[in-house]
């Protein structure tokens, strides 16, 4: 017999959206300072070589998420999602601390790269499990009509993270020269993720398991095998995977924002992090704003026509970035692709959460995220400084943004309405 919903306390949102954004903060902090990462553990008199290298390790975190949001996720669906979650914070903690404090390539030689890549891995195993659960906890415990809002929160936290790693990245380039950010100053971004991963800990041991209540959403009652309910939802799992990758190399295009400000428009190191709080805060109202009116408008039309106005703004907003070259133009236009990508992404995360059966929605979610994240997110970076190097064209972020943000409309726009309020107004 299924337990009664528990109460969702705001309590238990935050301890959730805090841990993802933990979480979130201590993965994308490599991103940010790639540069100065690839110049501590893999040394070129090629700057090319060594972005490309630190890079190419920034990816190998991506091979495990797929088989941690299978393991992680099933994990999930069985033993529930409290234990998930904090299985999976712990892990990113101990491979965060490993970051912080691995000697550079002139200390430990060949051995350094090696422990880096190690951790990566670890830190795309835990993630690759982190996305699902927390996302299944958040759609079983929220009230109903407000269910777009609370699952939203899923990805408004990775911009929480995004917006704090850009804080502490201006700091530290701020208050710091080039050659002492180049030897410790990125270390302590990752040792200021480090020192908070107990506190992340207590706060998701306290959250209520929504696993073993009534299911509101698809009503399940007898337990199927769980091969038989991934066969019979295959369609919507495709679709999510596609959508999925188009947000990814969306994301990761914008998450580059720092790296291509810096090696490509060669501005300075504050402007380029300033652009990720810009990322950070765009991405947090965006994402929020999108999951509420989904709420009232439904999630089909939030998804689709954000998306489509962003596709429509991203050459001409990166041919400003490119010509310009100033700090006006780089935020503003950041902003404004930022805010008009995310708003269906805010959608998109309770739509595809309700569209999956409760025992196979924390594996399910989890595993699609986390596979077309493996295949795009790991590559996007890398494939766009490879076009530009090739091309010439500082505009390659933006052509490649604007192909996978055309696949991702048609896959959207095949995807049922879900939203409980729209849903009981048609009735």
């Amino acid at each position: 017999m299924s337990a009664a919903k528990p109460r969702l306390l705001k309590r238990h949102v935050t301890a959730a959206v805090i841990g993802n954004a933990l979480e979130f903060y201590d993965f994308i902090t490599y991103a940010f300072f790639a540069v100065q990462i690839g110049r501590t553990f893999f040394p070129s008199d090629d700057a090319y070589a060594s972005l490309m290298a630190s890079l190419g390790t920034f990816g190998a975190g991506f091979a495990m998420r797929p088989v941690g949001g299978i393991v992680l996720g099933h994990y999930a669906d069985r033993a529930g999602r409290r234990p998930a979650m904090l299985l999976s914070f712990g892990m990113m903690g101990l491979s965060v601390l490993a970051l912080a404090i691995i000697p550079s390539y002139a200390t430990i030689g060949l051995a350094a790269p090696v422990l880096v890549v190690l951790a990566r891995l670890v830190q795309g195993f835990a993630l690759g499990g982190e996305v699902g659960s927390t996302t299944a906890f958040l759609v079983e415990a929220a009230p109903a009509h407000r269910r777009g809002l609370y699952a939203s929160w899923q990805g408004a936290s990775q911009y929480v993270a995004n917006l704090v790693g850009g804080v502490v990245g201006f700091a530290l380039s701020s208050m710091l020269s080039a050659d002492a950010l180049d030897q410790y100053g990125w270390r302590i971004a990752f040792l200021l993720g480090a020192v908070i991963i107990p506190f992340g800990l207590v706060l998701r041991n306290s959250l209520p398991e929504t696993l073993h209540h009534d299911d509101d959403i698809h009503g399940e009652t007898a337990r199927e095998p769980a091969a038989a309910v991934w066969r019979r939802n295959v369609r919507i799992i495709v679709i999510g995977l596609v959508v999925l990758a188009s947000l990814t190399i969306f994301t990761y295009v914008n998450n580059y924002m720092t790296t291509f400000a810096q090696a490509t428009l060669h501005m300075s190191a504050g402007v380029a992090y300033a652009a990720t709080v810009v990322v950070g805060s765009m991405g947090i109202i965006g994402t929020l704003l999108g999951g509420h009116l989904s709420d009232i408008w439904g999630r089909w039309p939030l998804m689709v026509w954000p998306r489509v106005v962003n596709v429509l703004i991203t050459y001409p907003v990166y041919l400003w970035i490119v010509d310009a070259k100033s700090t006006f133009a780089l935020l503003l236009g950041t902003a404004l692709l930022t805010f008009t990508g995310v708003l269906g992404a805010g959608a998109f995360y309770p739509a595809f959460s309700e569209s999956l059966p409760k025992s196979i929605r924390g594996s399910a979610f989890g595993t699609s995220y986390a596979t077309s994240i493996a295949i795009f997110g790991g590559t996007t970076q890398l494939a766009i400084t490879w076009l530009i190097h090739v091309t010439g064209s500082p505009l390659a972020p933006g052509i490649y943004a604007i192909v996978a943000g055309v696949f991702g409309i048609i896959a959207i726009a095949m995807m049922a309405e879900t939203a409980p309020m729209v849903l009981r107004k048609k009735r």
